[in-house]
């Protein structure tokens, strides 16, 4: 499901107006397309503004808070047709409170359910067989869209700078749901990816609403990710660190080569450039090599000789740089 939206705007459910637009001010400045270049900004200010839009008008704000995601899918005039019992028998009394359920709760053919709630009885009900209660002989309501929903995507970084198609398979061991997912080459973490139509059901003739995945890649030990730019520890000999050398690298796009520069030691950065995560719409992020220094863990004979001879000639000393 979607992500709560004060969690979105990282207020509490208490906050004031003022917290609010505050909240949205500075996460818009961070996060605008104009601004922030990265690909995954885009689908983070949308997110944003659509929560500051929602939460900024005290009406749609309440409606919110008793709903959740789904509140567009309630009439407006929904609660005072609860309050005076309409459909329900008189089994709902004035000032009962009544909950939508946005987690679990689906009917036998998979649509959203009431859970009940304050002088309520009406748990487990098909919200699509109470709304027909309510509105009696009076006509039905007109069409109305699903609500949108988010599951997670997980991904390796291999994956995630591969891309491709990919088996996605949500829901519980009960009610499955399979899809085949384009994952665009170099997907971020926190980046989205909409399935149109693969959302909540819509009511009536209403369109069915979009399931987002959003991506979450998953530690590696070898590679870290920030933004597009991918770091790698690239481990060398001491004759390779002193002499210069150029050596072989795993990237998540193959192998590379690597030239190290005389003199190398452990900490320095070398930049290839456009050899980090791959971009549709901009330039490449960079990888970096660490160099560590890797001394043999049981010098042969001959090497520990050498060893002791370079200890015996050379006037170099670390502690003194």
């Amino acid at each position: 499901m979607a992500r709560d939206y004060y969690e979105v705007l990282g207020v509490s459910r208490g906050a004031s107006a003022e917290e609010i637009q505050q909240a949205f001010r500075k996460l818009a400045r961070r996060h605008h397309p104009d601004i922030n270049r990265d690909p995954a900004a885009e689908e983070r200010f949308k997110e944003i503004n659509e929560a500051y839009q929602v939460l900024s008008d005290p009406k749609t704000r309440a409606r919110y808070d008793r709903y959740g995601h789904d509140f567009r899918q309630i009439p407006e005039d929904f609660d005072e047709r609860v309050a005076a019992g309409a459909g329900f028998g008189g089994g709902g009394g004035p000032g009962g409170r009544v909950r939508w359920s946005t987690s679990g709760g689906r009917g036998p053919a998979g649509a959203r359910v009431w859970t009940g709630g304050e002088g309520f009885e009406g748990a487990g009900i098909d919200i699509e067989d109470l709304l027909g209660g309510i509105f009696g002989g009076r006509g039905a309501p007109g069409p109305m869209p699903g609500a949108d929903q988010e599951a997670e995507l997980r991904l390796t970084v291999e994956e995630a700078y591969r891309g491709g198609k990919r088996k996605v398979t949500l829901g519980g061991p009960d009610k499955p749901r399979s899809y085949e997912v384009n994952i665009p080459p170099g997907v971020v973490d926190g980046q989205r990816i909409r399935l149109v139509g693969e959302g909540g059901r819509g009511m009536g003739d209403g369109s069915a609403g979009d399931l987002y995945l959003r991506v979450r890649i998953l530690p590696h030990e070898q590679y870290r990710l920030s933004g597009r730019d991918i770091h790698v520890d690239l481990p060398v000999t001491p004759w390779e660190a002193a002499l210069g050398a150029t050596v072989p690298l795993a990237t998540p796009g193959g192998t590379a080569k690597v030239t190290v520069p005389p003199g190398s030691s452990t900490g320095r950065k070398l930049r290839l450039r456009g050899e980090g995560m791959p971009s549709r719409r901009g330039a490449p992020g960079d990888l970096y090599a660490h160099i560590r220094v890797m001394v043999p863990p049981s010098p042969t004979p001959k090497e520990k000789e050498l060893l002791e001879q370079l200890a015996t000639v050379s006037t170099f000393d670390p502690r003194r740089q």
